[in-house]
């Protein structure tokens, strides 16, 4: 019986080693998300050189500009994506597979990339998603028509949400970092004291 047990808990934890298809799949999908969002920027650059054509009339000019800017939020929305992506996966590794060992000893390294759990991993790609959302929105900002006054009511609303989600993000932020354990090298009488004591 002790060695059937060993032997199933032996091929139970190994089993996590198929977290590298998801890890592999969100690397290859992270990097054509860059790849695809990189081409963007060299179209946009190479449509953008004619924007001091003196042929243009005013309204090509501007027609011109605003597709540049809506395009330009359509590239950041991908990096954004694509660095979701990336997360992703990197996170995936050190919570299932093994820290990365380069992440934790450089430091040029992003705190970002460095995931010590699950709830880490789900409060940094919320960040990221955070910011794809509001991008998104300021896209379809730029292309809405304002043409009663409840659109500029649903505009504005829209803006104080976004403030509102930036703060309770920030919030949240501020409190995690409160709760850290002291570090290494702090004594405990270091520590803030808790429960009054």
């Amino acid at each position: 019986m002790k060695f059937l047990e060993s032997l199933f808990e032996g091929t139970l934890w190994n089993s996590r080693f198929v977290i590298i298809a998801a890890v592999i799949g969100s690397l290859l999908a992270g990097f054509a998300i860059f790849y695809m969002a990189t081409v963007d920027v060299v179209n946009l650059f190479l449509h953008a050189l004619h924007y001091a054509d003196t042929s243009l009339t005013d309204e090509a000019r501007k027609a011109l500009h605003d597709s540049t800017v809506t395009h330009i939020v359509e590239v950041v929305d991908g990096y954004l994506l694509a660095t979701v992506m990336l997360i992703f996966s990197l996170g995936l590794y050190e919570l299932f597979i093994s820290d990365i060992d380069q992440a934790h000893g450089s430091k040029a390294s992003s705190k970002i990339l460095v995931i010590s759990s699950l709830d880490d991993l789900k409060s940094r790609l919320a960040k990221v998603i955070l910011m794809i959302l509001i991008v998104t929105l300021f896209q379809e900002a730029i292309n809405m028509k304002l043409t009663t006054p409840l659109d500029l009511v649903y505009l504005g609303a829209s803006i104080a949400l976004i403030a509102l989600a930036l703060y309770l993000s920030h919030a949240a932020e501020g409190g995690a970092q409160g709760d850290e354990p002291p570090e290494h090298g702090e004594s405990a009488h270091d520590a803030p004291e808790k429960h009054g004591h």
